[in-house]
């Protein structure tokens, strides 16, 4: 996402002036400050070069540090450890968790790897088709998973303990995201579907005591019987 024809300082500091009405001293003093604060190496240095001249994860601390730059208390992070390799996907999670500690903002992780919910967020929402489908505090959703979707992202994670053993796959395919689904979204490909499952969309039903929910008439009182 960095402008490969514009420096590192340019594009950081344009955001500052923008958000902040701060002029063009003051932006530098905060864009070094910001590089400071997600341990970029020589702040100086990195405020002068281009986004080519840094490796991925100093393109992703760079990224980071203009996100957070003109003070927001939200931070969205779309896939933030993508294309980085597992060392520095691990420090790009330790700084996200970090700079949460410390500055004190919310993040809102979106990514498909399961390990690094699990090892990173307090509450998940699982979505499917443009719909969450199951929600709660991450160990309550990880460890007893409701919604068969969520089921089968779980059951497909590759273990040690399957090797020679042929990978598990949700049947079927994600549904063309214009196209208007009756009932659950995930129905079609829902192995323990009931026949009200293609009529009606599910309402979310608690789960236990707690903030779990999921989104299946399966735990809908009366229509396993029905």
């Amino acid at each position: 996402s960095l402008n490969p024809v514009f420096s590192v300082g340019n594009q950081i500091t344009r955001i500052i002036r923008q958000h902040t009405g701060a002029n063009a001293r003051e932006a530098r003093a905060r864009a070094l400050a910001m590089f400071e604060s997600v341990a970029l190496p020589d702040p100086e240095r990195i405020f002068r070069i281009y986004p080519h001249e840094l490796s991925g994860g100093m393109q992703q601390r760079v990224m980071i540090a203009m996100a957070l730059a003109s003070g927001a208390e939200l931070l969205i992070a779309d896939e933030p450890t993508t294309a980085l390799d597992v060392t520095i996907q691990a420090q790009i999670l330790r700084l996200l968790v970090d700079l949460r500690d410390r500055e004190g903002i919310s993040i809102l992780l979106i990514t498909h790897n399961l390990g690094v919910v699990s090892e990173t967020c307090n509450r998940v929402a699982v979505a499917y088709a443009g719909k969450i489908v199951e929600s709660g505090l991450t160990d309550d959703v990880l460890q007893n998973m409701k919604h068969p979707y969520t089921q089968g992202l779980l059951a497909a994670l590759p273990s040690s303990n399957q090797r020679g053993q042929d990978l598990v796959a949700i049947p079927g395919n994600v549904p063309n995201g214009l196209a208007t689904i009756a009932g659950c979204p995930f129905h079609p490909r829902c192995g323990a579907r009931l026949p009200v499952c293609s009529q009606v969309a599910p309402a979310f039903i608690p789960i236990g005591a707690g903030a779990h929910q999921a989104a299946c008439h399966l735990y809908t009182p009366g229509e396993q019987s029905a």
